[in-house]
């Protein structure tokens, strides 16, 4: 028993950090294999070999290679952005001037303070176990990009989970052929088995994280236009009006940003950067009839 007593739990969440090299490295070979499966076996000869198919096959595999670069860009982006950090010594607004009735407890809730990070912490931030931080409106650790999706980053991871979503359809869509063509006899089929194989795999692949992601993205329209993390679910259900939800318009700018031209790209502009603060994560408009 005394030895139970001295085992700290968090320090298996550190070996999730190791676990999401490992799903990087998943990610990476599925791409590949999608790759191969679409551009050199399926439709890369259809276009070598001109014709009347040449100029649909020109059109996947432009599409294919669009989608793919943003994927790229988005998942770059979510990996090395940091999702937000506390400023160090950074205290409520309340604690600051001395006035116990302002700022967050004026919202339903006393400042709150990190003895793990021995840091004070902003509304909607949380600790994570597995960065060992505390994250700025933290939704959940992504293991699959190695990192905290949090307040400065869940637009990219958002965008990347929508292109992901829409690659996989478009291989899918593009495969079912040779999907149907694994079932044919041999004598049938246009391609070599070894060829056949991949195709197959990559159809199965691709399909499966379609019907996950469309899950997934489900999900996460549901949280975004009611302003609700992941973590915050159970506590917005406690409450009889959430004092985060702006209405849907402006909860999605609360992510996404005012200027409607950067929402599909994993960029920020500079004047939203500067007067949407929940973009930067310390500070977060609330409702002036919620009820807890």
């Amino acid at each position: 028993m005394d030895c139970c007593r001295h085992v700290n739990p968090f320090r298996a969440c550190a070996g999730l950090r190791g676990l999401g090299y490992v799903m990087v490295a998943l990610v990476v070979a599925i791409a590949a294999a999608s790759y191969y499966a679409v551009v050199v076996c399926a439709w890369g000869p259809v276009l070598l070999d001109g014709g009347a198919a040449a100029a649909g096959a020109a059109a996947v595999l432009a599409a294919f290679h669009v989608l793919l670069a943003m994927i790229m860009w988005c998942y770059l982006m979510v990996v090395f952005t940091d999702p937000g950090s506390v400023p160090e010594n950074w205290r409520h607004d309340a604690e600051y001037s001395g006035d116990p009735g302002s700022s967050s407890e004026e919202q339903g809730s006393a400042p709150r303070y990190c003895s793990r990070c021995q840091n004070g912490k902003p509304p909607r931030c949380h600790h994570c176990s597995v960065c060992n931080r505390c994250v700025l409106k933290m939704d959940h650790h992504c293991i699959w990009v190695v990192n905290c999706v949090g307040a400065r980053n869940y637009k990219y991871f958002l965008l990347f989970l929508v292109y992901t979503f829409a690659e996989t359809v478009l291989d899918t869509l593009v495969l079912l052929p040779y999907f149907i063509e694994f079932f044919q006899d041999e004598s049938r089929r246009s391609s070599s088995p070894g060829d056949i194989a991949i195709l197959f795999i990559a159809f199965v692949l691709n399909l499966a994280f379609a019907l996950s992601l469309l899950c997934f993205i489900g999900m996460h329209a549901s949280l975004v236009t009611s302003n609700t993390t992941s973590i915050e679910v159970h506590e917005r259900k406690k409450s009889v009006s959430w004092k985060y939800d702006l209405g849907w318009r402006r909860n999605l700018e609360q992510v996404f940003g005012s200027k409607k031209l950067f929402w599909f790209v994993p960029l920020y502009s500079t004047e939203d950067l500067h007067n949407i603060p929940a973009l930067r994560g310390l500070e977060f408009p609330t409702r002036s009839d919620a009820i807890v």
